[in-house]
């Protein structure tokens, strides 16, 4: 008989920011302020700052399992309620600070939130829905320089000030929530979250590996993802534990600020949605030599498919490698990374191809799409299905158990995203189940049209949509943002489409836009391209042009 065992370590977010502290106290954290000054910091001053922050949060009554919100950038001050709230026993919330108030008021009522931190600038913002939250005991201001914090709450740096650089940390359960993160879905109330300290700890192993995010100690990590979502995919927490240098833009997220301060910093890996690196390559391509980017390693792409365009743009004009990954809210959020396996390599059209993928499942998350009876489809590249998955990061359910149906009997997590997988592994989104366009019996991939729009040399911006149509139910339109001082006529990009695309798929109008609107984390707002414009096509018929 076999004897002997392993032990029992918890794995936690206190071991991450002790480890930080105690083997990389000298990593660097840079972080921009409102006025584009840049503050300098160290993983040391985050393990010290960390513990003040959960002594003063103790005094003010929070306890395991209480709600501390934030309503912050992405800077130092940020990054220590990530680590501080849930290795105190309780629950950090990130609040979207792009929602209406109306939809922060009730995200921050249905968490119970008893502590808000909210940054000094967005005041107002906090203002507005505040009074919504009947939980909230305590607001903490993150101030400005040589601004008074509001009338009524604590000043942050004051707060801290006021306690000792060191915490006694309490033992706790690995299973224990961590970080509370809502949906941004454009349908029905968000749905929170509930993030366990196992979870944050494997997912940022599992992001760290090569074959992920591929962190190390010698790396210089530029979370362009705001904070406040799905944990800016596990990088702030992927950093701790490799003990690379960690870089935060604050508010300034346009082009030029981030274009600088990865030139500046010599950042090695940054991560953020297509929107943003559109903007970053159409600067680039004006000014090719304006900014020395060399240090950069790779670009992480997320949050929805980025055109193959763009991922070749950054290659071919200026050396700049992505890593096109995908994932959710409810995967904590890391799914999929689109690495290109070795037996690849070699054609150039064939890596592209591979690299515009979303990629093969990271270790330990599953992957599988079915039909609309829930039938298991084949990898063969070909079937279109909802994509499924589950793993140890991947929610079981909701806070408060709702949205029970988004998950399979069998305990699989529906993901409302539309797939192919193909024999490697490799999962190819062709749409958003909502955003689907079913034209006379035929589905129609908008993501598809997009990728092919945005490599027309006039088109900056692709968002395709579908419309109402009088005989085939739905048709594609899509909406155009034009690169700066070029155009094209509707028959010249639907010639530019219709070497790639059959007749019936060929959009039936063309929406040209100063800019497309987006969700609050930046991905292209179809409802609202369905609201604005999805009578297009009926109104044509009906005036008979």
């Amino acid at each position: 008989m076999l004897t002997g065992r392993m032990m029992s370590f918890p794995l936690t977010i206190t071991e991450l920011v002790e480890r930080a502290g105690r083997f990389h106290g000298s990593s660097a954290i840079v972080s921009v302020q409102s006025d584009r000054s840049r503050h300098r910091g160290t993983y040391g001053d985050l393990a010290a700052r960390s513990a003040q922050l959960a002594s003063a949060l103790t005094k003010l009554g929070v306890g395991p399992g209480d709600r501390v919100a934030t309503l912050s950038w992405n800077h130092r001050q940020h990054l220590e309620c990530y680590v501080a709230v849930p290795a105190m026993g309780a629950v950090v919330h990130t609040l979207n600070l792009r929602l209406h108030p109306s939809e922060l008021g009730y995200i921050a009522s249905h968490a119970e939130d008893t502590v808000v931190v909210v940054d000094h600038s967005l005041w107002p913002l906090f203002d507005r829905f505040r009074h919504a939250i009947g939980s909230l005991r305590h607001v903490v201001v993150v101030p400005d320089k040589g601004e008074p914090v509001p009338e009524g709450t604590l000043d942050y740096e004051k707060m801290l000030a006021a306690e000792a650089s060191t915490f006694a940390w309490p033992l706790l359960d690995e299973n224990a929530a961590a970080m509370l993160c809502y949906t941004s879905g454009t349908t029905g109330n968000p749905k929170g979250v509930l993030y366990s300290h196992r979870s944050i700890v494997l997912h940022a192993m599992a992001a760290a590996m090569p074959n992920a995010m591929g962190l190390g100690v010698e790396d210089v990590v530029l979370p362009v993802v705001p904070m406040f979502h799905a944990s800016a995919w596990g990088m702030p927490y992927a950093a701790l534990l490799a003990g690379a240098k960690l870089v935060f833009p604050g508010p300034h997220l346009d082009p030029a600020s981030l274009v600088t301060l990865m030139a500046e910093e010599r950042v090695t890996v940054a991560g953020g949605v297509p929107t943003i690196w559109l903007g970053i390559l159409a600067l680039l391509d004006a000014a090719p030599e304006a900014h020395d980017l060399s240090s950069v390693r790779t670009m992480i792409i997320g949050g929805s498919a980025a055109p193959a365009s763009l991922i070749d743009g950054f290659a071919k004009r200026h050396g700049l490698q992505v890593t096109h990954a995908w994932g959710m809210t409810e995967t904590n959020p890391l799914g999929t990374v689109a690495r290109v396996k070795p037996e690849l390599r070699g054609e150039p059209a064939r890596e592209l191809a591979v690299r515009a993928t979303q990629g093969f499942a990271v270790p330990f998350v599953q992957t599988r799409h079915v039909d609309d009876q829930g039938k298991l489809l084949p990898w063969d590249g070909k079937a279109v299905g909802e994509l499924e998955v589950r793993g140890p990061w991947v929610a079981a359910s909701y806070f408060g158990d709702e949205g029970l149906d988004r998950f399979s009997p069998d305990g699989w997590f529906k993901t409302g995203d539309v797939v192919t997988i193909d024999a490697a592994g490799y999962v190819t989104i062709t749409d958003r189940a909502k955003d689907v366009i079913k034209s006379g019996g035929e589905w129609i991939s908008s993501v598809a049209l997009e990728n092919v729009l945005m490599a027309h040399p006039a088109v900056a911006e692709a968002a395709v949509f579908a419309a109402r149509h009088p005989k085939w139910d739905e048709r594609p339109v899509a909406a155009i943002v034009w690169r700066p001082g070029k155009s094209a006529t509707d028959e010249e990009l639907t010639a530019h489409l219709a070497g790639s695309f059959a007749k019936m798929s060929l959009p039936d109008a063309f929406v040209v836009m100063d800019q497309i609107p987006r969700t609050s984390t930046g991905k292209f707002l179809k409802t609202k391209l369905r609201e604005q414009y999805g009578d297009i096509l009926e109104k044509a018929v009906s005036t008979g042009l």
